[in-house]
């Protein structure tokens, strides 16, 4: 239900009425500046403001014959109204009420994927407090590292949000310009007052400079920083996928009573929805390179840039936004578990362990070369043994690395029984969760 909503909201934002909705609030928000500057009468401006619409059947109908849509919009609007139309879009070009309308989109489009941006940090925010001190392998090169929790996992992932919700706030003030510069955006046919006038009434600043168009730079940026949203979010949904791989189990999506997962192997639990995230990213990217040359355009303005803008921005706001509220559902609903977690991280017989043996013995004189070939040569026998199918933990739930330490000559003429053991503690890898989260969430 709140995916669905989510998507109406944004949807509503982009569909064919809001379009020239907004086309209508910049030409009334010229009407006034105009006014202020006293080239249009008090009431004909009360009129225009007052009584101005447009109805879409009728642009669509005229636009046949012009074959110009603000054209025809304008002859709409001006159908609703008398004399005072004579004022309507007066020393404008089509690009004025078009970029001025989109930035007005666009702005209130970021405003709404905040949103659900913050949604999917609260969500994040509330796993990594409930699994802070859950333990689980790291992992690099999709290889066993050092014992680290869940929640610092989801911390991580928070961050990289966060980052990028700041990224998202400097995109709306760079997307946040208006003009009223005419037809080669040098106010030939209106003071610069003008301007300034028109976009405070619509919340905007004046650009400091335009041709016919506002330069796509700034558009392109808007679209970079979507893509990047794009990549963190990829990123999460790819990790819980392979957190549920089979030979892993760590972490999986919740999977409810009727739901099925394969028409052909009724056993099937699959991550279909982070799966669909990773797709969903994959196209929200792919309007990056289109962006991009958008903004090489003929001199002062050609439109080869409208006919991508038309579906670009819609279907990148709508997609982003229901990405985002997926994500979010998916980790709410994320199932936990934590003692798959912990035999993965005992399946290499306490290898995990061993930067934590090697940081020890430079301090009781040895080289880090000496020490190193101590520690490897040990953990190359571990290795071995479990390519064997030899167990990774004896009876006395010792490890197969803590055994062959504590049976090495030479390590044992540098730490004690008691030095080794106290090397295998968990806890020590966890020391400073604390003082991370508080960096990570204030």
């Amino acid at each position: 239900m709140v995916e669905r909503y989510a998507r109406a909201q944004m949807k509503n934002i982009w569909n064919e009425h809001a379009r020239y909705n907004a086309w209508l609030t910049v030409e009334k928000a010229a009407i006034k500046a105009w006014n202020q500057l006293g080239l249009i009468d008090d009431e004909s401006c009360h009129k225009i403001c007052t009584h101005a619409t447009f109805n879409i059947e009728r642009i669509n109908i005229i636009e046949q014959d012009t074959k110009h849509d603000v054209i025809a919009f304008l002859t709409s609007v001006a159908e609703t109204l008398g004399d005072e139309s004579r004022f309507v879009h007066y020393g404008l070009t089509s690009s004025d009420i078009i970029d001025t309308a989109l930035a007005l989109q666009i702005r209130e489009s970021l405003e709404l994927i905040i949103k659900g941006v913050n949604t999917l940090l609260h969500v994040l925010h509330e796993k990594a407090n409930e699994h802070k001190n859950t333990l689980m392998v790291g992992r690099s090169h999709g290889i066993h590292g050092e014992p680290i929790s869940f929640g610092f996992v989801l911390a991580q992932w928070y961050s990289d949000i966060e980052n990028l919700k700041k990224a998202l706030q400097d995109a709306i003030q760079i997307i946040s310009v208006g003009k009223f510069s005419g037809a080669m955006g040098n106010f030939a046919h209106a003071p610069l007052e003008f301007e300034e006038i028109a976009c405070k009434e619509l919340g905007l600043k004046a650009v400091p400079i335009s041709s016919q168009v506002i330069s796509r730079e700034r558009h392109a940026q808007v679209i970079c920083v979507l893509a990047l949203l794009a990549n963190s979010c990829e990123k999460i949904a790819l990790n819980i996928r392979h957190f549920q791989r089979t030979e892993v189990y760590e972490v999986e999506e919740y999977f409810n009573a009727n739901q099925k997962g394969s028409s052909a192997m009724p056993h099937k639990r699959n991550p279909v929805l982070s799966e669909n995230v990773t797709g969903l990213c994959r196209m929200i990217r792919s309007f990056v390179i289109p962006s991009f040359e958008n903004v090489a355009l003929w001199h002062e303005r050609d439109i080869s840039h409208s006919s991508v803008e038309r579906f670009m921005f819609p279907d990148i706001f709508i997609t982003s936004d229901f990405m985002l509220h997926r994500l979010a559902n998916i980790v709410e609903k994320l199932v936990i578990y934590p003692e798959n977690m912990l035999k993965n991280l005992n399946l290499t017989g306490g290898l995990v362990f061993s930067q934590r043996i090697l940081l020890e013995l430079p301090k009781k004189g040895l080289s880090r070369e000496e020490s190193y070939k101590i520690i490897q040569r040990n953990a190359m026998k571990v290795w071995e043994d479990l390519q064997k199918g030899k167990s990774a933990l004896n009876a006395q739930n010792e490890s197969l690395f803590l055994q062959y330490l504590l049976k090495d000559e030479i390590l044992a003429k540098v730490l004690t029984e008691e030095e080794i053991r106290s090397c295998f503690e968990y806890s020590y890898y966890l020391k400073n969760i604390d003082l991370i989260f508080k960096r990570v969430f204030g």
